[in-house]
């Protein structure tokens, strides 16, 4: 059945663009009767085909199906590609204007187009155009009855427009999309960072948030150093990022006097680029190095690797972390103005009471302690005389005790301690990014005293693994995570168990939500 426009038109998802170009190359050899047909898309900013989509045999025999990038291994996906981007096919995307040989095997040309057996003889294909854009191509070979026609040409040459206005349709949407995710991220990053944490639990949020918006392995902040290099001060990754907090650009790297110069780096290899010059960077590929900068004052540095091997950083993806990492560094500067600003109203409440109690109290004990020491003087009687001296003695460790207190009250209030609480609301926080929700989180029993720090580091990877599942999933209105470090085994010893629960859709894809137990010794 031919493609209706209006599926064209209305396409979003990945999912539907490649069931539409899938269906586009099997309508196409169907109407013009075609052994085999394929549709290629070209790879955005990068040039070459990033999918293939084929119907039918080149041999003539056997149905159809699309490789749409997933079928076969990787090797039979690069070669299909390879054969999509050269001899016939690959003129297409080099010269893009209406091809039809009617026989391939006697046209120099063809080096390259896929073979049979048997041989190609027919070919036709038109570029996928929109406007002057080339956004792929679409091919026939080995009509069964005659040459092609000036007629299929048309035919084709409509199909083709379909599949322009489809991939054209299905990326805006997908920027679209991309630009919402990272613009309510920025602003929810800002909203936490303005709910009073302290300055590491800020760089955590920056870090986690940017991670989940970038679709990287790591989110990493570093800091300038005293030397002059850069010093990663906050990891947040899928595993244990111990390694990787602590490590240090030296001074004079390349990459460093690019960020000191408030420009972005942007690397397509870590692991093989020249300027890269830390241990970790063996373990990565494509990365963006995006400055936090605020009035010309370079504050810090995010860093967005993704795996080795992983899909490189397109245009948009640099432009939108480039404006997050620009409203996070504002954000980060206007939290810690604020921070100092409630830090100075509580050290200013503070010296208030202590000169309240000083003035006041301290005065009017010190005061009833000289009325009962006259008093004592004045009595004669031994009881009486030893009671009235456990009083002014009490009174003289009071004021002692008060002392104390003014004292403390003076100095510098410490910033709140992180445990496990800290750590799973700072997890549940950052995912509500990412979730488009935020998780009610409920603790039972000291599980920031029970639960010890290895066990603590398995419990947030099972957290953000169940998050991330959740996430997957999609269609969750609301979930639910319990952390309980009262929990016993069977033979009674003490045990740490983390429920998730969300009601979005099932794996089998079925309703009703989905609960996710994780357990563990304390």
């Amino acid at each position: 059945m031919p493609v209706r426009l209006e599926d064209v038109l209305g396409i979003g998802d990945d999912l539907a663009l490649r069931t539409t170009l899938q269906h586009l190359v099997d309508s196409a050899a169907e109407l013009v009767g075609a052994r085999y047909g394929a549709l290629g898309v070209v790879e955005p900013e990068r040039g070459g085909l990033a999918e293939l989509f084929t119907t039918g045999t080149r041999g003539g025999t056997g149905g159809s199906g699309g490789t749409g990038g997933t079928g076969g291994t990787d090797p039979e996906r690069a070669g299909r590609l390879a054969e999509g981007s050269t001899g016939l096919p690959g003129l297409l995307l080099t010269d893009p204007r209406p091809l039809r040989v009617d026989d391939a095997a006697a046209d120099p040309r063809s080096a390259g187009t896929p073979p049979g057996p048997p041989p190609v003889r027919s070919f036709l294909g038109v570029p996928v155009q929109l406007d002057e854009e080339v956004l792929g191509h679409l091919y026939l070979t080995g009509k069964r009855r005659g040459p092609f026609t000036e007629q299929d040409q048309n035919l084709l040459r409509i199909l083709a427009s379909q599949a322009a206005i489809a991939i054209g349709n299905a990326r805006l949407y997908g920027t679209a999309r991309q630009r919402e995710r990272w613009i309510t991220g920025a602003a929810a990053v800002t909203t936490a960072l303005l709910t009073g944490v302290n300055a590491m639990d800020a760089l955590m949020t920056v870090a986690e948030s940017a991670r989940a918006l970038a679709d990287a392995f790591a989110g990493v902040v570093l800091q300038p150093t005293d030397e002059g290099g850069m010093e990663i001060v906050a990891a947040s990754t899928s595993d244990d990022p111990g390694d990787i907090v602590g490590t240090t650009i030296a001074p004079g790297s390349p990459v460093l006097v690019q960020l000191l110069g408030g420009e972005p780096v942007f690397i397509e290899d870590s692991s093989t680029d020249p300027r890269m010059t830390t241990h970790v960077r063996s373990r990565f590929g494509p990365s963006m190095m995006l400055p936090l900068q605020s009035g010309g004052k370079l504050i810090g540095t995010l860093a967005l690797p993704r795996r080795r091997g992983g899909k490189p950083y397109r245009a948009v993806d640099r432009l939108l972390a480039t404006q997050f990492a620009s409203q996070a560094a504002l954000a980060l500067v206007l939290a810690d103005s604020q921070h100092d600003r409630e830090r100075l109203a509580v050290y200013e409440d503070r010296d208030r009471i202590a000169r309240d109690l000083h003035d006041l109290v301290v005065q009017r004990l010190f005061a009833t302690e000289m009325m009962l020491e006259s008093t004592r003087r004045r009595v004669t009687d031994p009881s009486l005389d030893g009671l009235l001296g456990r009083a002014v003695d009490e009174l003289d460790s009071t004021i002692q005790e008060v002392r104390t207190t003014i004292f403390a009250l003076q100095q510098p209030p410490a910033d709140g301690p992180t445990g496990v609480r800290a750590s799973v609301l700072r997890e549940t926080g950052g995912a509500a990014v990412l979730l488009g929700l935020r998780p009610s989180v409920r603790f039972s029993g000291a599980v920031d005293t029970l639960v010890s720090p290895r066990v603590a580091r398995e419990l947030l990877a099972a957290l953000r693994g169940a998050l991330a599942a959740a996430h997957r999933r999609g269609g969750a209105t609301a979930i639910e995570v319990e952390v309980d470090a009262t929990a016993r085994a069977a033979n009674g010893t003490g045990r740490v168990r983390l429920v998730v629960t969300d009601d979005g859709t099932r794996e089998d894809g079925g309703p009703g939500g989905t609960t996710v137990t994780w357990e563990s010794p304390r």
